[in-house]
């Protein structure tokens, strides 16, 4: 079975972050042979000063293909990781959602659009994991993050919303590569314009600037480009003034 975990409001401003202990929860899926996990979302919510936050109010998500024996294996170990792993302060929440139990999908991608837009209540969160039969736990502080983490589910199924965790190491020549070459790194579906339009495998793209990361785009990894002024190529990755907005 596909199932999606989510985290959120693990850390403080000294720990080490979400995105790491999100990280050290998908390892866990197929050190324990459980199943095989898929690359990590951050996922953007709303900030406001009516919304407790550490530093910008992400939260993570990932999937996973698991026998569906080890469901609450998984579930009892990521909730036992990140009571005794999550920083002092801290306000953590738990989402697990099994994809194929999703009846009402559109209802949960619509919640996760709202904590974009909007301040969202716990006890939101709760009664709509319930209704939908969706894992939701609190495991520390006043147990906050479920909202970030309900969230993040539902924007993970949109298919069209955040950045992929970690920068992408692609080969290249002098700082170019091919999207041939960029597309056989397994973190790059394919290679976009921000209007959408996918670039022919010959085209070059200068690999410049901030790290070079991946969004989720139509479900699955894009790397986006905008035109460039190099002779080199006739695109260029994305400046983190355009990727902050995924």
């Amino acid at each position: 079975m596909k199932v999606l975990l989510a985290v959120d409001d693990t850390d403080n401003l000294e720990s080490i972050g979400t995105g790491h202990l999100a990280e050290a929860i998908a390892q866990e899926v197929e050190k324990n042979g459980w199943g095989k996990r898929s690359y990590i979302s951050r996922h953007q919510l709303l900030v406001h000063p009516a919304v407790p936050y550490t530093s910008h109010n992400s939260s993570m998500c990932f999937t996973a293909d698991i026998d569906s024996a080890c469901l609450d294996l998984l579930i009892e170990h990521a909730a036992r990781f990140l009571g005794e792993a999550s920083a002092p302060g801290s306000d953590p929440g738990l989402c697990v959602a099994v994809a194929g139990r999703l009846e009402e999908s559109e209802e949960l991608v619509a919640f996760g659009q709202r904590a974009k837009q909007t301040v969202v209540k716990k006890g939101e969160a709760h009664a709509l994991a319930r209704r939908l039969g969706v894992h939701l736990s609190e495991h520390g502080g006043t147990g906050g993050g479920v909202i970030g983490a309900l969230a993040a589910v539902g924007l993970r199924l949109s298919g069209n919303d955040g950045r992929v965790r970690g920068h992408l190491q692609i080969e290249n020549v002098n700082g170019v590569a091919t999207v041939r070459d960029i597309c056989a790194h397994p973190g790059v579906g394919s290679v976009q314009t921000l209007e959408g339009e996918a670039l022919r495998d010959e085209e070059s793209v200068l690999l410049s600037g901030w790290k070079v990361k991946a969004v989720l785009q139509g479900g699955g990894p894009v790397l986006l480009v905008v035109p460039s002024e190099s002779a080199d190529a006739r695109w260029r990755t994305c400046p983190k003034e355009i990727l902050r907005a995924y």
